[in-house]
């Protein structure tokens, strides 16, 4: 790495090995490096590829639609904000192309492996919307279980019996991860149905009633949902490109 100026402050001249030593001092400079790394895998990948092609129509489109929402359409007020925030048309404009480009890269890079994955996912992206009653005895428990079967008000009782801190909120859990389930409370939720009562169960020396109030079966028709797994997989592809490169730090 050359001594060369890397950056200029008040005039005083800050070199490449002196921001690295800065880096260093700060802890940061593992990330830098794998910042760097992760943007020369993409730039690589996206120089050898000819399936990654995106539409000109479409980055103009994109920038049309980003000066509108940001009342940016009069050219005077478009310029300023350009350069306040440091660049100028045709680094915004390549900077939209090159964010098509990289989502393009995610979509094929992960295509063929994203359904195994959702599959190997599923039991933590299902979540079910939970309600409990937490008491430290089984026949309390019980006792409970046999006055709410007869009607009495579930959410009155959480808030007199519960031990957990949601008792404030008539013991609603909210949506709960089927993987971070224990084993045996996963299985009676499994079979269950929203608003069926479960329990008492034996959770860590206290015994809990769950009423299921809602299942929430995860599905990659979800976009976000599906985003999110694309995301994982390609991070996982450059964490393994990554891992495969011979890094040398040349520093005077």
């Amino acid at each position: 790495m050359e001594n060369s100026s890397f950056l200029t402050v008040d005039d005083t001249p800050i070199s490449c090995s002196q921001a690295v030593k800065y880096l260093q001092a700060s802890g940061k400079l593992g990330q830098f490096i794998g910042d760097v790394l992760r943007q020369y895998i993409i730039e690589q990948e996206l120089q050898t590829r000819a399936d990654i092609v995106i539409s000109p129509a479409l980055t103009e489109q994109t920038i049309i639609d980003f000066r509108l929402k940001n009342q940016l359409t009069d050219p005077q007020r478009f310029q300023e904000w350009l350069q306040s925030n440091g660049t100028d048309y045709d680094t915004f404009h390549s900077s939209v192309a090159y964010g098509f480009k990289v989502e393009k890269l995610k979509s094929v890079m992960t295509e063929s492996k994203l359904q195994e994955y959702f599959i190997e996912r599923k039991i933590y992206l299902d979540r079910v919307v939970l309600s409990r009653i937490l008491v430290d005895n089984q026949e309390l428990a019980e006792e409970l279980q046999t006055q709410i079967e007869e009607g009495a008000s579930f959410e009155q009782l959480a808030r007199e019996y519960s031990l957990a801190d949601d008792k404030i909120v008539n013991g609603m859990m909210g949506p709960v991860s089927r993987g971070t389930m224990p084993d045996t409370l996963r299985a009676a939720i499994d079979i269950a149905s929203p608003g069926q009562l479960v329990g008492p169960i034996e959770l860590e020396g206290r015994y809990g009633l769950f009423r299921v109030e809602q299942i929430l079966s995860a599905s990659l028709e979800d976009t976000q949902l599906r985003q999110a797994l694309q995301n994982e997989l390609f991070e996982k592809w450059l964490a393994e490109k990554i891992q495969k490169l011979t890094v040398k730090l040349q520093v005077n």
